[in-house]
């Protein structure tokens, strides 16, 4: 890392808090879209199959939102990335609110997923690069847990906005982050390796030469094993939680009762990230992210056959915990697997093709349950998906606990 100096304690808390607020919005915006869409079936009559492919905009957006903002981040600066991510999301959310229709409504998700998919390997890698080692893998999970409190604040706001003041005003409140860009200008600053970095660098790689280094024979094992652990990760959350309102009042609960739900197994995130905070510096990140994986996995399939209400709540709050500790494991993982120069371009591409996952998942499970398919298979389903990542990491991944990020 040569003489450069790493932000000191309280510019590095600073930076983490500044990030994670970006993040909280970023999820809340996320959650938002799950209640509303529980609403908006009831008020324009949305088929099973109409409901998957407005979820599935939004992961549509964060597609090409991840692969272009991981290029660009590291071409034009980590900060200056997720300052245009956060004002495209926050302002396509606040115009959502106007929709008038199914297919407007659609077009400004893409736009808002298109800032949302951005915002996040550009943040954690911002975090990432920005930490000292043996506090790296921690931070960054941290970052994450901010997730939880954006998920929170959705359902916050769809408890008690949504019913009364309908879903639009739950939108409008989705364009507040256009401001916290604002002070998010002068509030943080780029990541001392990435401006050591560009100071070094006389010549820019071009998109396809960045690309083409992270499926170099160097990278190519990890960016395999990458892909599919997004892949896998995204497909199964996307897949779960954005139905697990409807999936709530399909089981016989009212669309009150099921936000309630739905608000008790979002608070048990908190705690699943923060044990992985705690267990990511201590055991590694291979053994945070295969355990929270196979944890997962199980209380999916606990979900999926659940049919008293404590059950239900207790698989969907171990469901919460575990999923979302693996997360954070996830984003404190891939940042560390490639050097400065493309880190947030493998970074990008990675979490692009996982999103493919988070718009496939939403679609297959509305034409799953049109076509009458139980519940309890499609959770079947995605116990097999979450395996399937938890080996990809097990046989392939390199553990990076305690390693400084490569130059």
């Amino acid at each position: 890392m040569g003489n450069m100096q790493l932000l000191k304690e309280p510019k590095r808390r600073k930076l983490l808090f500044s990030a994670g607020a970006s993040w909280m919005f970023d999820a809340m915006d996320v959650g938002m879209i799950s209640f509303v869409v529980a609403a908006l079936a009831a008020e324009w009559s949305l088929s099973s199959q109409q409901v998957g492919i407005l979820t599935s905009t939004t992961s549509i957006g964060m597609v090409f939102g991840a692969a272009m903002a991981g290029f660009l981040a590291d071409k034009y600066g980590r900060k200056n990335i997720l300052l245009w991510t956060l004002l495209i999301f926050s302002i396509a959310s606040g115009l959502s609110a106007l929709a008038t229709g199914f297919i407007m409504l659609c077009l400004m998700r893409f736009i808002a997923g298109f800032g949302l998919g951005g915002e996040l390997p550009v943040a954690s890698t911002l975090v990432s690069e920005s930490m000292p080692v043996h506090e790296r893998g921690r931070a960054v999970v941290l970052l994450e847990s901010f997730w939880a409190a954006g998920w929170i604040l959705s359902a916050l706001i769809a408890y008690f906005v949504i019913p009364d003041y309908g879903w639009r005003t739950a939108f409008v409140i989705g364009a507040l982050p256009a401001f916290y860009a604002l002070y998010l200008r002068r509030a943080i600053e780029d990541s001392p390796r990435y401006i050591e970095q560009k100071a070094k660098v006389t010549r820019k790689l071009t998109f396809g030469q960045r690309v083409a280094s992270v499926w170099s024979v160097e990278h190519r094992r990890t960016s395999i094993m990458l892909w599919v652990l997004w892949f896998t990760v995204v497909f199964s959350y996307y897949g779960m939680f954005l139905w697990l309102p409807t999936v709530m009042v399909d089981k016989g609960f009212s669309l009150v009762r099921s936000f309630q739900y739905v608000l008790i197994m979002t608070l048990a995130q908190l705690p699943g990230y923060f044990t992985a905070a705690y267990f990511i510096e201590k055991f590694g990140r291979k053994f945070v992210l295969v355990t929270y994986l196979v944890l997962t996995a199980f209380s999916a399939i606990w979900f999926g056959y659940a049919n008293t209400e404590g059950s239900l709540l207790a698989a969907g709050i171990s469901l919460s915990f575990f999923n979302l500790g693996a997360w954070g494991g996830l984003y404190a993982y891939s940042p560390e697997l490639y050097p400065t120069k493309v880190r947030s371009t493998g970074v990008g591409l990675a979490t692009s093709f996982g999103r493919i996952g988070g718009v496939i998942a939403p679609l297959l499970v509305g034409v799953l349950k049109q076509n009458g398919t139980p519940i309890e298979f499609i959770f079947v389903m995605f116990f097999v998906t979450i395996l399937i990542g938890a080996l990809g990491v097990l046989i392939l991944g390199k553990e990076t606990k305690g390693l400084e990020l490569a130059d």
